[in-house]
């Protein structure tokens, strides 16, 4: 019985084996989807970049900062900040002491209503439990204009916990929570932020938020009073960015498609995956386009080294202006507008693709047999048993005949015996 079984479970010894191999490949793919979807998201950030090769440069950065976006133009803004602003807050005015958050509160009531410059804020607001916690946590969840914070105004030897409401809107904002009767006190009156663009208006600009735009795409955080100015000028120091983390990407990349070679191969070794991620990265470290002093990724500081890894050398764009911006952004194009952008998408849309991608179809196939492969192995293991069983059976058939045989050999070889030998009957 037992050479029985040990024969009948050699093909699911085999089955097992696939299986162990394709979780191992189905590992593996993952690792190199994880590598290639960091490469493809490293491509849409040239991508964001390339569109956009305005910079802004700030005179004075304690003053304000500044950022740049589609729209904008090229020029000087001179910014005058004389209020960075401030909000509104206000504390709880509970005349018991909340020493313990979690399970005090500074009312009984289970709604409050919120009210800013005497304007109820709906709808009520209604905590999940009868404690302070609770109370900020749901005042934070509204977002009705106000941020609960927690303080304790007691000090360590008799904590005191209070609530304390700071309006998000700069100025001068009166705040109310009530239960029937109002339970803040104004601690902080606010004032809006104040400024002027390039001396105008003569009475300054008033603003409920720290962040203005001052230009179209021009957008400034006023940090403090004083001035300082903002320059907006073309630059690649955006794309030099970018190209520093595509190389990045690309590496990591080629270091994980070099586990399924050589000697310590994984899992993948020879399989056509391989290749063809491989033959991919080859295209697009290859590129070639047309860009005037822009013809191939060398030319934008990408080299390689015997490890086939990407350098970047960010010196290669710092000195392009004027028509050399125009020519680099020529050759780099965009997702949809040609150039190495194009190419690239194309490229990694045809890898990573949710329904077509190259390693999506490999990963989603393997997931395939190895699910086929675990019922194979299901069906087999209860062959096994069922051939178990009925072997048993068997044997047990066989032990009861061979009893039934020896206990009739025992009674003809003791009739036998009465019959040849009469008188030992008589005594």
């Amino acid at each position: 019985m037992n050479r029985s079984i040990a024969l009948a479970s050699l093909p699911l010894q085999q089955l097992q084996n696939e299986q162990s191999l394709l979780t191992s490949q189905s590992t593996a793919l993952s690792s190199l989807n994880t590598q290639f979807s960091g490469l493809q998201s490293a491509i849409n950030s040239l991508n964001a970049a390339a569109q956009n090769l305005l910079t802004s440069t700030v005179s004075d950065q304690t003053v304000l900062s500044s950022t740049v976006a589609a729209g904008a133009l090229p020029g000087t803004y001179t910014v005058t900040v004389t209020d960075p602003g401030s909000s509104s807050i206000a504390l709880s005015n509970s005349a018991a002491p909340v020493a313990d958050p979690s399970t005090q509160n500074i009312s009984a009531a289970s709604t409050f209503t919120l009210s800013l410059n005497g304007v109820t804020q709906n709808p009520p607001i209604t905590p999940a439990a009868n404690n302070l916690n609770s109370l900020a946590a749901a005042i934070n969840a509204a977002n009705q204009g106000v941020q609960a914070t927690i303080v304790n105004v007691g000090g360590p030897n008799a904590p005191n916990y209070q609530l304390s409401l700071q309006s998000t809107q700069l100025g001068n904002i009166s705040i109310q929570l009530s239960d029937g009767s109002n339970l803040m006190a104004s601690l902080t009156t606010g004032a809006p932020a104040q400024y002027q663009v390039n001396g105008a208006p003569a009475t300054p600009i008033s603003s409920g938020t720290g962040t203005v735009t001052v230009a179209p795409g021009v957008t400034v955080n006023l940090l403090q009073k004083g001035t300082s100015t903002i320059t907006v000028a073309q630059s690649a120091s955006a794309i030099s960015s970018a190209l520093s983390s595509l190389a990045t990407a690309y590496n990591s990349a080629v270091d994980e498609l070099s586990k399924s070679r050589g000697q310590n191969a994984g899992a993948l070794s020879g399989d056509s995956v391989i290749s063809s991620l491989t033959n991919s990265l080859n295209q697009l470290a290859n590129y070639t386009g047309t860009g005037g002093s822009f013809t191939s990724i060398t030319d934008l500081g990408l080299t390689f080294d015997t490890n086939g890894h990407l350098n970047f050398d960010p010196t290669a764009l710092a000195a392009v202006r004027g028509s050399q911006l125009s020519e680099l952004s020529s050759f780099v194009g965009s997702a949809t507008g040609g150039g190495f952008l194009q190419f690239a998408t194309n490229m990694m849309t045809g890898i990573e693709d949710s329904n077509t991608g190259l390693l999506t179809t490999a990963i989603n196939s393997t997931a395939t047999e190895i699910t086929n492969e675990n019922q194979l192995i299901s069906n087999q293991q209860n062959s096994i048993t069922q051939l178990q069983t009925s072997l048993q059976a068997q044997m047990s058939a066989a032990d009861a005949a061979i009893a039934s045989l020896e206990s009739q050999n025992s009674y003809f070889t003791s009739l036998f015996q009465s019959m040849l030998f009469p008188n030992n009957q008589m005594g």
